[in-house]
């Protein structure tokens, strides 16, 4: 020990001092043995006086405490080091153990905060994105607004100088040949192609009366002549009947179906529906039962490969038949398998706002199904924009038939087919619109009609016939609303 060492170097110095002192011994006067120690002077060469040598033991017994002062400061610094090396000692033992536990603790804790920020990055990406999205709708719904403001502001004015010309008497006469269109319809046909609006003011001011083509039941309600339950020209529309609504912006136009002919495992309660506002829809949500429909619990949504356009879908035969987004090409989903089992392109046909509905909506082409098969209404530069309706082949999408009508497509708001005849609506907004025109494809004519047609939401977007409900299907304004509809026997 530290101690033990400066003990014994003063030891040392004392011996070497004691070299130099002399050892007597000799009896005292009482005969006992005393021994006398004999100390050279280092520094006197003479003894002192009795005084001076008090004086020099004093300075000594001063000396000696200070020494033995110093000594024991010495002793307690030295303890103290001793303290202080045996704690680092500890240290130096225990200390890499602590240190590391002490890291590792700091590291788990910059790796929560950093999992906290990283979530809450994807939250604001996703938020964003969101945003993003709805301000994409809003945008393209803003334009679209415009371009009907626009529209309609154009339309009036037109309209305007149409009911002042009929006022006058100078109704514009028709200029098509015996060849273009059937003789039973030149009446109807009396108007300038290039007119757009003279078609639909005439089929306001043009009606059919009820008495001549039906009979009213007791209940007030038209019946089909002689009870006749097969095809007829549609004689009445009723009241729609509100199944349910859409929750989001994203429902403000949409399409929803059954399929009159549904494969396993699909029934004929199985029901689908596309929400169709915004720029990559491919959700298409599937209710196995009507009460799921009806409270908005789909068993199923299908993702499709591609986007769609508009709201011109339908379900036929197992298979979603739409119309791929920007392109005039036909697609058919099988929804079974979840597959694409054929694609084609329509030839010629306007597309992405090139001949739409009067409503707009890119509406260009329209899939149809009725007790025939399955159809596609649509127009062609060639056509001037007047309807083309065209049979196709519901497995591979072939055009087996192709009929042009007289009647111009941006002027109706909607169509649909029963029994191969096709009819159109006059308004999509309007609460008091009617079914304005009839083609007939057995015979390639047409007529004006004045069916009365509720727009009860005044925004129809989509009005689809269902063949074996014998009901209208439409979706007016965020609702999916039904139609019962009479037929007349022919």
């Amino acid at each position: 020990m530290p101690v033990a060492q400066l003990l014994l170097l003063a030891c040392l110095v004392w011996g070497l001092e004691a070299r130099r002192a002399q050892l007597q011994k000799a009896n005292d006067p009482s005969g006992r043995c005393q021994y006398t120690f004999s100390v050279a002077s280092p520094s006197e060469s003479s003894c002192p006086e009795q005084s001076q040598a008090t004086s020099a033991i004093q300075d000594l017994q001063r000396d000696s405490s200070a020494q033995r002062a110093d000594l024991e400061s010495t002793k307690a610094r030295l303890s103290s080091l001793e303290g202080v090396l045996h704690q680092l000692a500890l240290g130096q033992a225990a200390g890499p153990s602590q240190t590391h536990e002490g890291l590792q603790r700091e590291l788990g804790t910059l790796r929560r905060e950093r999992e906290q920020l990283e979530t809450k990055t994807r939250e604001l990406e996703v938020a964003y994105n969101n945003l993003l999205r709805d301000k994409s709708a809003l945008e393209e719904e803003k334009r679209r607004l415009e371009e009907e403001n626009a529209d309609l502001a154009q339309r009036l004015e037109s309209r305007s100088q149409e009911a002042e010309r009929l006022r006058k008497g100078q109704c514009p006469q028709a200029h098509s040949s015996s060849q273009d269109v059937p003789p039973s319809s030149r009446e109807v046909s009396k108007w300038n192609v290039e007119t757009v609006n003279f078609q639909e003011l005439k089929s306001e001011l043009t009606e059919v009366p009820a008495s001549r083509i039906l009979k009213e039941s007791p209940s007030g309600h038209p019946e089909n002549e002689e009870g006749d339950p097969g095809c007829g020209e549609l004689v009445w529309v009723g009241e729609p009947l509100t199944l349910r609504r859409a929750e989001t912006i994203a429902g403000k136009y949409g399409v929803w179906m059954r399929d009159p002919e549904p494969a396993y495992p699909h029934t004929l309660e199985t029901t689908w529906r596309i929400d169709t506002v915004g720029t990559d829809i491919r959700q298409v949500f599937e209710y196995d039962r009507v009460p799921q429909f009806l409270q908005g619990y789909p068993s199923k949504v299908h993702v499709l490969p591609r986007p769609l356009e508009s709201t011109g879908a339908v379900v036929y035969r197992g298979s979603l038949y739409f119309q791929g987004a920007e392109s005039r090409t036909l697609v058919r989903y099988e929804l079974t398998t979840e597959a694409v089992k054929a694609e084609k392109e329509l030839p010629g046909a306007g597309y992405h706002g090139q001949f739409p509905y009067s409503w707009g909506g890119y509406t260009d082409i329209d899939l149809a199904v009725d007790e025939t098969g399955l159809w596609v209404i649509y127009s062609t530069q060639g056509a001037k924009g007047a309807i083309v309706l065209s049979r196709l082949n519901p497995e591979s999408l072939a055009l087996e038939q192709t009929w042009e009508t007289n009647i111009r497509k941006q002027s109706v708001a909607n169509a649909f087919l029963i029994c191969g005849r096709l009819y159109t609506v006059s308004s999509y907004s309007s609460p008091d619109a009617t079914v304005n025109f009839a083609y007939d494809t057995a015979t390639g004519r047409s007529k004006a009609l004045s069916v009365p047609f509720k727009n009860r939401y005044k925004y129809s977007s989509m009005v689809d016939y269902n063949p074996l409900e014998k009901k209208l299907f439409a979706w007016d304004n965020f609702n999916m609303v039904t139609y019962d509809i009479r037929l007349s026997k022919m």
